[in-house]
Parts: C-alpha cells; structure tokens; sequence
C-alpha cells in the first residue's frame, strides 16, 4: 500500500477534516500544549492486523493541515507487527510517543480506520482457512463503501483474499442486467467480442444450467455462477471441465462461512464474497494515553 498517494492521502485528509481535528476545543482547553505523551495501540480480541501504515500519515498529513510546529513523533513496534499479521487479544501493535494535543485529535480518525481495515483483513482470513487445502481462491467484489475502496480491497489482501475488479474499467463483466438490456447472452457475448480491447478477457454470470451452455457456446472466456447451490455448481464445473475449455470459473451469491467450503470443493477456481466489506465488523483496538515524564 502506498500510504502516500494523492487517492490514499485525500481519504486521510477527508477523515481529520470530517473529525475538524485541528479544532479539538475539549483538549485545548485541558491539555497543555507543550506536554508530550505515548499512546499505545492494542488489540482487544485475536485479529488480523491491516491498516498500521496510516499511523504516520494521519500525523503528517495533521501536521500539514494545523501548520503547527509539531511534527517530532516516534512510532514503535515489535518488527513482527506488520499488516497481513495475526495479533492476539491483548497485544500491542504500536507505541506513538508525539504531543499529547496531536495524539488526541487523530486518536479517533486512527482506531477507526485500522478497526475497520483489521476487520476486513480478519474476516478475509477466516474465508481464507476455510478453504485450505482446495484450489478455490476468495475473492472480493465492489461492494465497498465509497470512496475507501482502495483501503478496503488493500484489507481483503492483508487477509490473504485476492482482488477482483477494482473499478467499472477494469475489465468486462457481463452480469443479468446486461444480459437482459443487450438483447440476450448470445447478442451480449458477440458485441462484447467485437468491441473489447486487447487484453480484456470477457467474464459471464450465468445462473442456470442452460445459461451456461449458451455462454460456453457463444464464446465466454470466464464464467461466474451466480447464486447455484454447490451441487448446481459442482455439476456446471463438470461441464466445463469435459469440454476441455480452460476457462476459469467463479462462485459468487449466498456464500457464508457455513458452506464456503462446499463451494471451493465443487471444483471453482474463485470465490467471491461481497461480506468481505459490506459485512466485516469491526475489529476492536483501542489506545491507551499516557503522559510523559521527564
């Protein structure tokens, strides 16, 4: 993750500016300036750490927007500590020894932002074991909250998942509404043929046993079944298979912990589940404040 890109930048800017961080009248008005402090950052339950590049960041980027003269910090941490990590209940993920004022006007924008990356990255990973051993990758979707997608989909990699696509142009993805707007699957998939720029590869949601035959038949390159049971997808993957055809096949819709596995061991190449980030809950940190003494 690049921390420090204009996109990654302008969410953290956004998150201080939302927060008015550099206008925190009760610490102003209790806390002396001059006093420096170390917050630490700890985890209060097992976790899949995501999210710790933005420690320094929000700092900086604090720093930039109060044009204040502090900008001294240390950041501490184990150098096992990184994102991807797992993190027991109890651990501590990062010492912040920095002015108490700063510390406590990005103390919220902080926990916020790697709760909710750490959550993702924790429920990715638990998709993620449930599949080992079988060749079913998880992958994520568009289900983002605006404007964090980047953040989000960087979380679902720290939990061992895999991207899809991150945005409408990368790459082609014919789902039933296009399919019924354009005329059908075998109008859709020709237009799409003759339309695509070189290197796209042209993905299908089909959701029936007929649908697929007519995908396969009118020339889909990458098939995603949408909403079949496992012994609908184990059959459509057999399909598949006897042809001979190397196309890469996809489970998605109504997939949960329960009977992820099911699916993966039906012979699919990738899962993709939108709970990944429409349905993590957060994960629970919190920061622990105290004055230095000298």
């Amino acid at each position: 993750m690049d921390w420090k890109s204009k996109r990654v930048s302008a969410i953290l800017e956004a998150a201080l500016k939302e927060d008015k961080a550099t206008r925190d009248v009760t610490t102003d008005v209790s806390v002396d300036p001059d006093l420096r402090a170390s917050a630490t950052v700890i985890a209060r339950q097992d976790l899949v750490l995501s999210g710790l590049g933005c420690i320094p960041r929000f700092l900086d980027i604090f720093a930039d927007l109060d044009n204040r003269k502090h900008r001294r910090y240390e950041i501490i941490s184990h150098p096992e500590i990184f994102d991807g990590v797992r993190v027991r209940e109890g651990q501590a993920i990062a010492v912040i020894r920095h002015n108490a004022r700063v510390i406590l006007a990005c103390e919220r924008v902080i926990l916020n932002l790697m709760q909710r990356m750490s959550g993702i990255a924790t429920m990715t990973r638990k998709y993620v074991d449930s599949v080992e051993g079988t060749k079913a990758r998880i992958l994520d979707t568009r289900k983002t909250v605006p404007g964090l997608r980047v953040l989000d989909k960087y979380a679902v990699r720290c939990g061992g998942g895999e991207n899809h696509r991150l945005d409408l142009s990368d790459g082609i993805l014919i789902k039933n509404n296009h399919i019924s707007l354009g005329g059908g699957i075998e109008k859709v998939l020709e237009r799409a043929h003759k339309k695509r720029q070189p290197g796209q590869t042209i993905d299908i949601e089909v959701r029936t046993q007929e649908e697929l035959e007519l995908a396969i038949n009118s020339g889909a390159e990458s098939l995603l079944l949408d909403n079949m049971t496992p012994a609908e997808v184990k059959r459509a993957v057999a399909t598949v298979r006897s042809r001979d055809l190397p196309i890469p096949i996809e489970a998605s819709g109504g997939i949960n912990l329960e009977n992820v596995r099911k699916y993966a061991l039906a012979g699919v190449d990738y899962i993709s589940v939108g709970a990944l980030t429409h349905s993590a809950p957060a994960a629970d940190l919190s920061m622990r404040i105290t004055a230095e003494i000298y």
